[in-house]
């Protein structure tokens, strides 16, 4: 393994064990910071919509513009983005509602001594840590694929994306966890099922680039990034935005937002100089 492809995997192990640090949130506060949360999320969607624009579509039309001429260059990237998109929307359509993982989980609710009896009865609370957990899984592989290929192509950037990715992970390990403790009482359970949903991330991010790495001609990479950056930009819209106005007040999750697209092009201008 070069070490390139080992920085590309560590890194991309790092974001999605991310998970684990929601859990452990959620056993140390009864209540959450939405407004930090919120802060947090916009701040992430921001980087990624940042870069999405910015870096990967303009390294996705170069490749694409150099193998394929202008025209058909430009078409094939267009096909890649939405490409992109369409695979997560699929993603999201096989996840089971009840186990969706970037609905608010109500901590305080569940905290509650006399509304928590409801959620007990019939298993309920262990059910939605499970489909939750399940859910956040298949929604990781893929997410992990394309924080791998970034950081093969350009490091700085997928570092970039790869913290952007952890904080999105946050709250995914809180809605894990917060369910199966209180059915439980047991925190190393939780913790684990939190930790096992984010190791998607780095597993699919092996297995994705084994089966690709035979096809990794200079057109078939230009798609690809492509479709990273379609990826990016559907959770970003489809997922941290929303959540994060939910999370707090919805000025929050813009203020965040733009945060997060100045540090990530000033970060872009200090890697150039």
């Amino acid at each position: 393994m070069s070490d390139d492809v080992l920085l590309a995997f560590v890194v991309t192990l790092a974001a999605g064990l991310a998970t684990g640090i929601g859990s452990v949130i959620a056993f140390l506060a009864k209540t959450t910071n939405r407004g930090f949360l919120s802060v947090s999320l916009g701040f992430s969607g921001g980087v990624m919509i940042y870069v999405s624009f910015m870096e990967i579509m303009p390294k996705s039309l170069v490749r694409l513009e150099a193998a394929e001429g202008p025209l058909e260059g430009y078409v094939w990237m267009t096909a890649g983005f939405l490409g992109g998109m369409l695979l997560m929307a699929v993603v999201d359509r096989v996840i089971p509602s009840f186990g969706h993982p970037h609905e608010p989980m109500p901590v305080e609710m569940l905290a509650n001594e006399t509304a928590r009896p409801e959620y007990l009865q019939q298993g309920m609370l262990r059910r939605m840590g499970v489909f939750t957990a399940l859910a956040i899984a298949i929604h990781n592989f893929p997410e992990g694929l394309a924080t791998f290929l970034v950081l093969l192509e350009d490091p700085a950037v997928g570092i970039a994306i790869a913290v952007a990715i952890a904080i999105h992970n946050i709250p995914e390990g809180i809605a894990v966890s917060v369910p199966l403790y209180y059915d439980t009482g047991k925190r190393g359970k939780a913790f684990l099922y939190s930790l096992g949903s984010g190791l998607a991330e780095p597993l699919g991010a092996i297995i994705g680039y084994l089966l690709l790495r035979p096809f990794l001609t200079d057109t078939w990479l230009g798609v690809i990034f492509a479709g990273v950056a379609g990826v990016m930009v559907f959770i970003s819209l489809d997922e941290l935005l929303p959540t994060a106005r939910a999370y707090g007040r919805p000025h929050l999750a813009i203020y965040g937002m733009m945060a997060g697209m100045a540090v990530m092009a000033l970060s872009l201008v200090l890697f150039r100089i």
